[in-house]
């Protein structure tokens, strides 16, 4: 039977304190219903004796401290899943946003899921094509991989998600491939984009999308994502389909965290963060993966804003050693009208090497992949070389480095948002721009790749 408690203490919003409470547990749902019916959720974020701690996903306001009744419901915030879920809009605590009816559920998880247990897990070894250049055919993206995309304040990373939800699939054709997608703490006309850019290209059928707004409150914005995630494991490890995950901004969260963190007057780590910072994104990002015994895989873009582009900063410093690696944008490119303005030196995937090859790309992949980022690293050198002491300074082969950098970055990674190349587009356009240097520079490939790729002059 569930009880009702007229004993709220104290309010200091968005924590609330109740007395005598008996068998409340940590994480518990409760609702509290004001005097004129209105009832608002709330989550026990602490116990102590008979006295909880919770937390509001609503405005405090006009809550009358002995009127009002709080129940607590015996279970932690749920999700209603279906496969009824695909083509639908959500807010951040998975309620139906699209004028669509409810969502009849097959049943309801706990958001928090489970920690998926290293001696279950399968390793990522699956080529997924994005359809971008710089991904595809440099930072190769796994199944089952966190692959985090870096960016700045200002930086078209919205568009380079939405581009990614868009164009990503298997190249498996009997594969089922959907794609979860979580807004996190954006402005209305960020949502209104990621939504009608989806229904304009018809991406949306295949697509969950939840949005949780900058005006929502922060503590929807910390389920929000696990929202995501328990929709990604019920596709994937009930209904065996590959899910892409993509999470937007994961700063906008962590600033969530901090938030609710301040309020509870807990100790403060690094730049306020609070300590168990790196814990909870782990908890997060280590739901993605395959898991043996299951066909289905969940894949993870997650995607953050680098306060003032600082690369050291506790959430992209903490992001890095949870994850496979991270795509870094560039300012200097996006200044050149570089899009997507991709940095590909500092970018990598740790399991690259992984995906590519015969059966999976293709048999000249990890070649050329090795001998762009060199030609690349060279071709940016002597560019700098020529700046400091002049062209004349500079052999034969160094201008052709140079201009292989200009070329490579006007050609290669300056593919746009509606461009979609496959892997073998993004493999010949690759020769075609190895094809500026002379052959006898082309020492990271074997000599049978050469004749059988390289176009003839």
């Amino acid at each position: 039977m569930i009880k009702e408690y007229k004993t709220i203490q104290e309010i200091a919003s968005p924590l609330m304190l109740v007395k005598q409470v008996e068998g409340v547990t940590y994480d518990e749902l409760a609702e509290i219903e004001l005097p004129n019916g209105e009832t608002r959720r709330c989550k026990v974020l602490e116990v102590d004796g008979d006295t909880a701690v919770v937390q509001l996903f609503e405005s405090a306001a006009g809550i009358n401290l002995k009127e009002s009744k709080v129940r607590f419901l015996g279970h932690s915030l749920e999700l209603a899943v279906s496969e009824d879920m695909l083509g639908r809009v959500f807010d951040g605590m998975g309620k139906p946003i699209d004028d669509g009816p409810d969502i009849l559920a097959e049943k309801h998880l706990d958001i928090n899921g489970l920690p998926m247990n290293p001696a279950s897990r399968d390793y990522p070894n699956e080529f997924i094509q994005t359809g971008v250049s710089t991904i595809d055919g440099l930072n190769t993206l796994v199944r089952g991989q966190k692959l985090p995309i870096f960016s700045g304040s200002g930086l078209p990373h919205a568009a380079l998600a939405a581009q990614i939800a868009r164009q990503a699939k298997v190249l498996d054709e009997s594969t089922n491939f959907a794609v979860v997608f979580a807004a996190i703490g954006i402005t209305f006309e960020e949502a209104e984009y990621f939504v009608q850019e989806f229904r304009r290209t018809g991406a949306i059928d295949r697509t969950v999308l939840f949005t949780n707004l900058a005006n929502d409150p922060a503590v929807e914005r910390i389920a929000t994502p696990r929202m995501a995630l328990t929709a990604a494991e019920y596709l994937a490890f009930e209904k065996d389909m590959h899910v892409l995950v993509i999470l937007t901004d994961i700063t906008n969260y962590a600033e969530a965290l901090r938030e609710v963190s301040a309020a509870k007057k807990e100790v403060p780590g690094r730049r306020g963060y609070p300590g168990y910072l790196y814990t909870d994104l782990a908890t997060m990002y280590e739901r993605a993966g395959r898991r043996i015994g299951k066909s289905g895989s969940i894949t993870m873009i997650p995607i953050l804003t680098m306060p003032e582009d600082d690369k050291t900063h506790p959430i992209p410093d903490l992001t890095g050693y949870i994850t496979e690696g991270q795509i870094i944008l560039s300012r200097e490119l996006y200044r050149k009208g570089i899009v997507p303005p991709v940095d590909v030196l500092p970018s990598l995937s740790r399991l690259k090497d992984k995906g590519v090859g015969p059966g999976k790309t293709r048999e000249d992949h990890a070649g050329t992949m090795n001998q762009l980022f060199a030609a690349y690293a060279k071709g940016k050198e002597s560019k700098e070389l020529m700046t400091i002491l002049g062209e004349a300074a500079l052999t034969d082969v160094d201008k052709l480095y140079a201009k292989f950098a200009e070329e490579f970055e006007s050609q290669y990674v300056n593919q746009g948002n509606e461009k979609n190349r496959s892997i073998e587009e993004t493999l010949d356009l690759g020769w075609k721009l190895l094809s500026i240097l002379p052959t006898s520079e082309l020492k990271r490939v074997k000599p049978e790749m050469i004749q059988k790729y390289l176009p003839k002059k």
